[in-house]
């Protein structure tokens, strides 16, 4: 895919605006481990959710290329922490509003894809603990009719990266916002593809960036752990606020770590639709014009063969949905580190 612009935002907030973030942080208390959404779909049965990043993050080594590391460590490096702030327009907390309604998020959005019409679709928030990363990606988009509720999220990631579903393509905006200083945890991203050189965003107070990260590979580099071991992570376990800037993770009522709140990352993510006009809007609230799973199936079919992949009948569902993460997702040539 071809260079995609960026805005960055140097001073989110005002000095209470982003004190408030922190605080409600705080208030929310619990954050659970992020797992990914299961969809039980004939294509593709058995692959996990984000095949194609799972199948980089083990020939990368992840973001510093440390290919021998065995592979319960590579998990619990990318098991982090999430739980969402609001959905839709709907707050789940209070105190939300300013950064769901942002103003220069939503003017952003509209400079970054060219559509006037920009509704909130989402905003969550990742905590991290020292020695944790998060793997080379593109996000999960949305399609007309096809998406990660029903769809298998490789599929809808290789839709996009194939560029053969545009006109049914939902186009999102995604605002990422720091709220403390972080020892590590840069944010590394491909904004002029995935052959170039990444740009490196270091976690400062009350910045942030927005970009199309449906289209553009992001990670985020490991949070220093100056030396300290990274515990056994698994799903079901909590991030929690202990009080006077103290957090831990437990296992139900167990401790298994504790933290200081300087040594957590903890950013904030903004995800917009944006739409051209009201009638685009209303064409994907009315679901007109949408995509189903046997013509997506079919033309990506037909593109395979145009592109000599497939020369005979159609493969089984597992082998054709490896063949269409290998040929359409092509990441960087490897995971690169901040200097």
């Amino acid at each position: 895919m071809t260079a995609s612009a960026f805005v960055r935002f140097d001073r989110l907030f005002d000095d209470a605006g982003a004190e408030a973030i922190v605080h409600l942080c705080e208030r929310f208390g619990r954050y659970g481990m992020y797992s990914q959404e299961n969809v039980e779909s004939e294509i593709g049965q058995g692959l996990t959710q984000r095949h194609d990043a799972v199948l980089n993050y083990m020939r990368s080594g992840g973001m510093r290329g440390e290919r021998d590391a065995p592979v319960a460590e590579l998990a619990t490096r990318t098991n982090y922490f999430r739980e969402e702030y609001a959905y839709g327009t709907e707050p789940l907390i209070a105190g939300i509003e300013p950064f769901l309604f942002h103003e220069g998020f939503v003017d952003a959005a509209r400079r970054i894809h060219g559509r006037a019409v920009i509704e909130p679709a989402i905003v969550f928030a990742n905590l991290m603990v020292p020695g944790q990363e998060l793997a080379l990606h593109t996000d999960v988009p949305e399609f007309r009719g096809v998406n990660r509720k029903l769809h298998p999220q490789w599929l809808l990631v290789a839709m996009r990266h194939s560029e053969l579903f545009e006109d049914w393509r939902m186009p999102i905006a995604t605002g990422v916002a720091w709220f403390h200083d972080c020892d590590g945890g840069e944010f590394t991203f491909y904004p002029d593809g995935a052959a170039a050189a990444p740009e490196h965003h270091k976690v400062v107070y009350n910045t942030a960036l927005l970009l199309d990260t449906d289209s553009v590979f992001h990670g985020v580099d490991r949070v220093a752990d100056r030396d300290r071991e990274l515990p056994s992570l698994r799903p079901g376990m909590q991030l929690v606020f202990d009080g006077d800037g103290r957090w831990s993770v437990r296992d139900g009522e167990h401790d298994v770590a504790q933290y200081r709140w300087d040594e957590l990352r903890f950013s904030v993510s903004w995800k917009a639709y944006c739409f051209t006009d009201e009638a685009e809007r209303d064409a994907w609230r009315t679901h007109t014009d949408d995509l189903d799973l046997d013509s997506t199936l079919a033309t990506l079919v037909d593109d395979l063969r145009d592109r000599g992949r497939i020369t005979t009948e159609t493969p089984p569902a597992r082998e054709l949905a490896l063949t269409i993460i290998d040929e359409y997702i092509r990441f960087p040539a490897i995971g690169a580190s901040p200097e």
